[in-house]
């Protein structure tokens, strides 16, 4: 037999059964391991109940078919992190399975079956490290269980290795696949024993590889882009070229001469454009002729919102801040002695993932079908289901990978997808592909927030800071939320331990400028703001960088960072002299429970920073995938330094001035710098590693320059001129 989804079961299984209890389906052991979540009975009443009254579990994770090949059942999204075989990883450590016959597929959107499914916050590994623990725990324990029983042994003298069992007392053997039916019928354990640290063998070394290279090498790996389907239409939306504009007036009849274009209608988010092919619906989409409404849009520049932010820090506008710390006494009393001021300016940022948005969607009464590469699966079903008009359980979402995201997939709106199911409901009963364009997307939004902080330190005698105080600026990604992206990394910084008075203020600005999370999000700009800020302290007190943060860690009790700090000095040869030209600029700082020191090696030519080398140490837990981690910093650098030199998305009278690659230059190859990463051994849990590697890269860099030229940076990013020349737009 084989695990065929058309094959019928040849008894009668409950949903409990099947989800909690294991069963022979289809010659395939489908196991799965129960977990409570507050969610999970939100997700019940989304989804409309059911006929279970019992809480949802996540599962069933692990498959193994009688020819002995165990399948991982990743409930995650795959955009290019590796996530998928870190998570197959840790479930075969515990079940002990052969690697090699380790395969990973991706499941479709199922509350009851996985929980809630959202692959955000770096995330994956940290959240499910437990959850596939005890799954592969407890399959392992079923096939001990059975071979007890074939043999007439003592469970305990049972040992399972690379997916076989032997017991060396009565020289007995016997793989998976010959215990499949008897591993069946046992009862799984609830608790079942994990194994200890030390006796890994699998996770936490370099054995760990990706599933899918070969298929991402060869180009047979399916992305959205790709699906073809008999009944397929593709879509086009001509979008308000400024945020907040809305749709006047429109007229089609160019665009219906165009050869394959069928359908032309407005949508609440623009005017829709159907055709055969995705030439005829841009062709289709470029004759339009369309009036817009700006009279709510946003019609001013990047250098006056520049100003705008500023006058909002300063307490000349309307906008009332919120507290994000305030300890000490009197935090808001005047300063007084040696005060310094800093201020920072960020701009809006681009995703720009080499994939741009897309979707194929279809409606077919209360179902309805999707296709795309889905961050968040939970939260685009309801979205679906609510524009669709009907509930999440009729909505089927094939998640498939994606290339690249960097958060713009992630989006609580739901806003690309939402907008092709809006469109595969006006042509009911067929399959559209919604494409965006590399402009369309691009333009449109959900950018990485532009943002102002200014900071003034009072210094004691000592040279450290006394008193803090922050004025952040930010637009808010979680409008009914509090804004507490905008200022993390900044609150209960170690880097404020000295400080017996802390005081800090957000201010969240509200315009039509859509954002969105950007990768590390808030700690693409609050990392610059501490660790620069630390460096010219010391720079100021006339004490080394290190020697800084280390009375600082140390006064903070923050043994972590310590550890990281005095690694990554090791590793980098920071007491070394460099050749004349040359500086090393340090940053080390904290995100998503990951914390990633990183020293990057500068010269300015002709005031240009030149990178050639980044040593980065990652306090991470345990490395599940070392070298999946390595090439998470490697990618994050490479990310956070393409910002760094260059990103910015500007507005001229409210219009984006980087629609491509042309005017939104990424880093080139020749530019990218040599990257060595080390990893703190550690027995704690895994935490994120997507995104942490991102946030030091600027600082680091700013603080070469610093010690090369004496000049700290007040603004990022380094080599645009649009941010640094007064923002001369379009000059």
């Amino acid at each position: 037999m084989t695990d065929s989804p058309d094959r019928k079961p040849r008894f009668r299984v409950t949903r409990r059964r099947l989800i909690l209890g294991g069963s022979m389906i289809g010659g395939a052991l489908v196991v799965g391991y129960a977990a409570t979540n507050p969610m999970q009975a939100v997700g019940a009443i989304l989804q409309g109940g059911g006929d279970d009254p019992e809480p949802s579990a996540f599962g069933p994770f692990i498959r193994i078919t009688d020819d002995g090949w165990v399948t991982i059942v990743n409930k995650q999204q795959e955009l290019g992190q590796g996530i998928h075989a870190g998570l197959a990883a840790i479930v075969a450590e515990e079940l002990d399975a052969d690697w090699n016959k380790v395969r990973v597929v991706d499941a479709h959107s199922n509350f009851r079956a996985y929980g809630v499914q959202m692959t955000a916050g770096s995330n994956s590994i940290a959240s499910n490290w437990d959850l596939m623990r005890n799954a592969g725990a407890a399959a392992r324990t079923m096939f001990v269980e059975a071979a007890s029983a074939r043999w007439g042994v003592q469970s305990s003298g049972i040992v399972v290795r690379d997916g076989a069992l032997s017991h060396p007392g009565s020289n007995r053997t016997a793989t998976f696949a010959e215990l499949l039916a008897d591993a069946s019928r046992q009862t799984p354990p609830q608790t079942p024993v994990l194994k200890r640290r030390q006796d890994y063998r699998l996770v936490g070394t370099d054995r760990v590889r990706r599933k899918d290279s070969l298929a991402k090498s060869t180009g047979a790996q399916i992305y959205t882009q790709d699906i073809q389907r008999p009944d397929l239409l593709v879509a086009m939306v001509a979008h308000s070229p400024r945020f907040g504009g809305k749709l006047l007036r429109f007229d089609a009849s160019d665009a219906l001469k165009v050869k394959g274009v069928s359908h032309v209608f407005a949508i609440e988010t623009g005017v829709a454009v159907l055709a055969e092919t995705t030439f005829a619906a841009k062709r289709g989409r470029d004759a339009l002729r369309i009036e817009w409404d700006d009279s709510e849009a946003e019609m001013r520049s990047s250098p006056d919102l520049v100003a705008y932010f500023h006058d909002i820090a300063a307490g000349r506008t309307d906008v009332e801040p919120g507290s994000f710390q305030s300890t000490g006494q009197s935090p808001e009393a005047p300063f007084d002695g040696d005060v310094v001021e800093f201020a920072f300016d960020f701009p809006y940022l681009a995703h720009a993932p080499m994939e741009t948005l897309d979707c194929v969607a279809k409606v077919d009464g209360w179902d309805v079908a999707i296709t795309s590469g889905a961050h968040l699966v939970t939260v685009d079903q309801v979205q679906a289901a609510l524009t669709a008009r009907t509930v999440p359980g009729r909505v089927d979402i094939e998640v498939i990978p994606a290339g690249g995201s960097f958060g713009r997939r992630g989006a609580m709106s739901s806003d690309y997808l939402v907008e092709c199911v809006r469109i595969a409901k006006r042509v009911e009963g067929r399959s559209v592909k919604l494409i965006w364009s590399r402009e369309d997307d691009m333009r449109s939004g959900y950018f990485r927030p532009m943002s102002h902080h200014r900071v003034w330190v009072q210094v004691g005698s000592d040279g450290f800071p006394e008193r803090w105080r922050f004025h952040s600026v930010c637009q808010n990604l979680l409008p009914l939320a509090p804004n507490f992206t905008a200022t993390e990394g900044i609150a209960d910084s170690p880097n404020l331990s000295t400080a017996a008075t802390v005081d800090g203020k957000i201010f969240t600005p509200a315009f039509p400028v859509i954002v969105g999370f950007w990768r590390s999000v808030g700690n693409s700009h609050t990392a610059m703001v501490m660790e620069h800020v630390v460096d010219q302290l010391a720079r100021r007190a006339g004490k080394d960088p290190v020697s800084y943060r280390r009375f600082l860690y140390q006064k903070a009790g923050d043994t972590r960072r310590l550890a990281v700090l005095d690694e990554l000095c090791a590793r980098a040869g920071w007491d070394t002299p460099l050749e004349a030209g040359w500086a090393r600029g340090l940053a080390i700082h904290q995100a998503f429970g990951t914390i990633v020191g990183q020293v990057a090696e500068v010269r300015l030519l002709d005031g240009r920073p030149i990178v050639r080398r980044v040593v980065a140490v990652v306090d991470c837990g345990i490395a599940v995938a070392p070298d999946q981690i390595a090439a998470q910093i490697e990618g994050s650098i490479g990310f956070g330094l393409s910002a760094a030199l260059y990103g910015a998305i500007t507005l001229k009278e409210g219009l984006v001035q980087e629609t491509n690659f042309d005017r939104y230059p990424v880093l080139r190859m020749n530019e990218m710098p040599a990257v060595e990463t080390y990893i703190v051994a550690s027995d704690n849990k895994p935490t994120g590693m997507g995104e942490p590697g991102v946030a030091p890269i600027a600082p680091a860099v700013a603080n070469a320059i610093l010690a090369l030229s004496g000049t700290p940076t007040q603004r990022l990013p380094l080599l645009n001129g649009a941010m640094n020349a007064g923002f001369s737009i379009g000059s």
